[in-house]
């Protein structure tokens, strides 16, 4: 089995891009194009070639540096076959169910409409990594711009359903906000408590807070915890539907 190195960068304010590196093939992906500077600096600091290119989504801090890394590299740009709004230079779309091969492994591909109705996230099973773009952050979800609360639920149950260990690395660092909102919403969850000073301590070093696993989202990330009593019973809601309680979360985040 081929095994792969992943090396993420930060971009614009608060994006991480990620490399991935097949040492057998010589191949290399970039995960997200928003700053082909940036990926063009973090290349050159790992002596890697690009040859991929996978987009999560249309929204321009994932797409903005797009052709100019297309262009510099002669890189395959893969990404969504669902158009929600045109992304220039893609050479393969893809779709939930697809697969495809990179770096001597195969690359499952999950549609998870919510945030844009094109988002999708790229599972490599062999390596137990999940590219969430922005579905699943750490300790949150993301906004709904295009899809509603219902799509997005379920866009997250896929991601839940796979392998706890599995590690996710998102888009963004906004882990520090959103436990702020998570431990309003619970409380009482002492995972919670001890994760939350983790990440404080991660950032005061400026060191990263991505990637997470799954299991510690289920344990701490109130939009996977929708069907935990404690969470129902502090929003005291007359439905208390796991959607219900997801959709009544996602309101009061904002």
């Amino acid at each position: 089995m081929s095994e792969l190195e992943f090396h993420q960068f930060p971009y614009l304010s608060d994006n991480y891009g990620v490399l991935v590196h097949s040492p057998a093939t010589g191949e290399t992906a970039c995960v997200d194009a928003g700053d082909a500077d940036a990926a063009m600096a973090a290349l050159a600091a790992k002596s890697w070639n690009l040859t991929h290119i996978f987009v999560t989504h249309h929204h321009a801090d994932h797409t903005a540096g797009l052709m100019d890394l297309k262009r510099s590299t002669n890189s395959t740009v893969i990404g969504p076959a669902v158009e929600s709004r045109p992304i220039e230079g893609l050479d393969q779309r893809v779709n939930d169910g697809d697969s495809f091969a990179f770096g001597g492994v195969h690359v499952q591909v999950l549609h998870t409409p919510g945030h844009t109705l094109d988002m999708m996230n790229y599972y490599i099973p062999s390596q137990g990594v999940l590219f969430a773009g922005d579905t699943l952050f750490t300790m949150g979800c993301g906004k709904l711009f295009e899809g509603d609360a219902e799509t997005m639920w379920e866009s997250l149950n896929k991601i839940m359903r796979l392998p706890g260990e599995t590690v996710v690395y998102c888009s963004h660092e906004y882990t520090l906000e959103n436990a702020e909102f998570a431990i309003k919403v619970d409380p009482d969850n002492e995972d919670l408590k001890q994760r939350i000073k983790k990440a404080k301590a991660l950032r005061a070093d400026n060191q990263p807070t991505v990637p997470s696993t799954l299991a510690e989202e289920l344990a701490t990330n109130p939009f996977l915890r929708a069907s935990d009593a404690n969470i129902k019973r502090g929003l005291a809601l007359t439905d208390d539907s796991d959607l219900a309680t997801f959709t009544e979360l996602r309101i009061q985040r904002g």
